[in-house]
């Protein structure tokens, strides 16, 4: 998710300098301005090797998953901020950010922890099950998103969660180190705006709904 250099720049000016250079990083996603479409927004590291995964194995696996990200406005403990949508998401981006929170390179000792017990077939059926069909642009995209890599869409995604991710990126929660020089200058306003931004656009990601429940009869 989330964040430059050159010229000395207005003040004013910084935060929409930062928001255009998330948006071109962003997949899957319609700005409120057509004839500045924005394109796909900042993971610079390559996904893991991709392996073709099943979403109905996806779905049995995830039912712990389900517990935070099944439900629509549900909020992590502490810090306080909304958990991320995941339909709509790519699942090559799913699939690295599993590996990452596998690995550490993410902190954030829930989601490390039952990372930790994912193989890599797990990550790649939970990713697919998670992303059902991803986002596609309704504008006209900018060149086609790097081969080298994979971006996260942030349309429509909570605007705490996209805050709570940029500060991660400045602090060295996430270990990115694109991402993290284009953080690192953004004051708490600049980002706050940012995260108003991508989460007005459109078509915009959807939490992946729990139909069941061990007490259900689904």
């Amino acid at each position: 998710m989330g964040r430059r250099c050159g010229s000395p720049v207005h003040a004013g000016s910084v935060a929409a300098l930062a928001a255009y250079a998330l948006a071109r990083v962003a997949l899957a996603q319609t700005p409120a301005q057509p004839a500045e479409t924005p394109a796909p927004a900042a993971q610079a590291a390559p996904a893991p090797a991709a392996l073709q995964g099943d979403p109905h194995r996806g779905r049995e696996l995830s039912y712990t998953c389900l517990g935070c990200h099944g439900i629509d406005g549900y909020r992590n403990a502490y810090p306080d901020y909304s958990v991320p949508k995941l339909e709509g998401q790519a699942p090559e981006y799913l699939t690295s950010a599993l590996h990452d929170y596998r690995k550490g390179d993410r902190s954030h000792l829930t989601m490390h922890s039952q990372a930790s017990e994912l193989s890599d077939q797990d990550i790649a059926d939970i990713a697919v099950f998670f992303a059902g069909k991803p986002l596609t642009s309704t504008g006209k995209a900018q060149g086609a998103p790097p081969k080298a890599a994979m971006y996260p869409s942030l349309a429509g995604q909570h605007a705490d969660y996209l805050v709570r991710a940029l500060e991660e990126y400045q602090n060295g929660g996430r270990k990115n180190p694109v991402m993290k020089s284009l953080a690192a200058p953004l004051k708490p306003a600049e980002i706050a705006e940012i995260a108003a931004y991508f989460s007005a656009l459109t078509p915009a990601l959807k939490t992946e709904p729990r139909p069941y429940t061990r007490f259900s009869s689904q």
